[in-house]
Parts: C-alpha cells; structure tokens; sequence
C-alpha cells in the first residue's frame, strides 16, 4: 500500500507550518475566506507558502471566489493547486483550473450516499474530490467545524477521480476512519486545533504519528 497523503489545513503561522511540514504532511492547506477563523491575506499566504519545501502542496481553500481574487492569490507564484469549497458548478472548476492552470480539488458536502453519487458530475473537471461532512443549513462556514458523516456510504465505492476524506478527523478517530473509507488522502483542520484557528504543534505532530501508525 502506497504512503497515505496527509493534509493539514487552516495553517496561518510560521511555527505551525514548520510543524506540519517535519511531521510528513504531504500537502498544507491555507484558507482565505474572510468568514473563517483560518483566514489568511494572499501576502500572509504567499509567505507561509514560500516557506514550504517543494515536495509539500501548497493549497489555497478558497470559497467561490471570483477571478480577480484568484489572481490576487496566484501572483507570488508559490500555490500548487485551489481547492474550491463552495457551491462552484463543474463548469466554473473547469474554467479556473483552464485559466489558471493550477489543478483544482472540489470539496463535496456529505450528507447521504446521494451527495457522494452526485459528485460524479465533477468527473473531468477537478483533479481531486475531497468529501466532506456537509454543515447544517444557514452555518457560516462550509466546513472546518469538527464535523463528521457517516463514513461507511464510501464502503466498498470505486472512486474514478483521485480523493481524499475530510470532516471530523482527530488524533483518536483517524485510524478508524482510514480503515472504514480505504481513503488515500486524509485532511485534517479543526482536529488539531486548541480552539477555532489556532492549530497545535503537538496535535499536528500526534495527527501524523496516527496516520502512519495506521
């Protein structure tokens, strides 16, 4: 069985991504989205980015941004992809990554197997699926919340696109949901945190321990 990939997101801090990045993360996810308690500027982004061994992704979570805030994020050159956490059609993921030539990871809220069935229509679009646990109707953020779906709807699944399994992940949980799901990439936020946004060097350097002991 190949490594198991490793995002860690939210990161704002030097230190943080220091750690992140010596533990074998494998990808670091930094979000501008102003509503978020993770939200980095681009110059902040640019410079924690720039930090980043090459070997390690470098992801902007974004949430149907426009283009003149994608341009404003790509301009230091240093991002390896966006990951799209809104309501983007396929159609919008195709022209950004078209446009920006950067691939494109597209987060799918999880509810029931419909949700999973129903990102097929991304198939060709994005380079990357992420499932995630889909946040109660009227929250503020779409996802970073701790929350979890019903890891068994992916049993058994033949996947087309590469993926990866977001929503509720911790240090204790992580094992189960590796062995439940077969995912080959797990991404982890609010479960190494010590309160909203502020993630722990000890935490993020336990989360990876987890999964390699998985």
């Amino acid at each position: 069985m190949s490594r198991l990939a490793i995002k860690i997101c939210g990161l704002s801090t030097p230190e943080t991504v220091g750690a992140a990045v010596r533990a074998g993360a494998s990808h670091l996810g930094f979000v501008h989205f102003p509503k978020s308690p993770r939200h980095v500027e681009p110059e902040q982004m640019a410079a924690l980015a720039a930090a980043v061994p090459a070997h390690v992704e470098r992801i902007a979570v974004v949430v149907d941004p426009d283009d003149e805030q994608l341009t404003g994020l790509t301009r230091s050159g240093v991002l390896t992809a966006f990951q799209l956490h809104g309501k983007e059609s396929a159609e919008r993921a195709a022209a950004i990554r078209q446009r920006f030539g950067l691939p494109v990871w597209k987060a799918i809220s999880v509810k029931t197997r419909a949700d999973i069935d129903g990102a097929s229509r991304y198939s060709g679009a994005v380079d990357r699926l992420l499932f995630d646990a889909k946040t109660p109707d009227g929250a503020a953020l779409p996802g970073g919340m701790g929350l979890r779906f019903d890891w068994t709807l992916l049993c058994g699944l033949s996947i087309p696109s590469p993926w990866g399994l977001s929503g509720g992940l911790s240090i204790a949980n992580v094992c189960e949901a590796i062995r439940v799901t077969g995912a080959p990439l797990i991404d982890v936020s609010s479960g190494v945190e010590d309160g909203p946004g502020i993630k722990s060097v000890d935490k993020i350097t336990a989360f990876c321990k987890a999964v390699s002991a998985c």
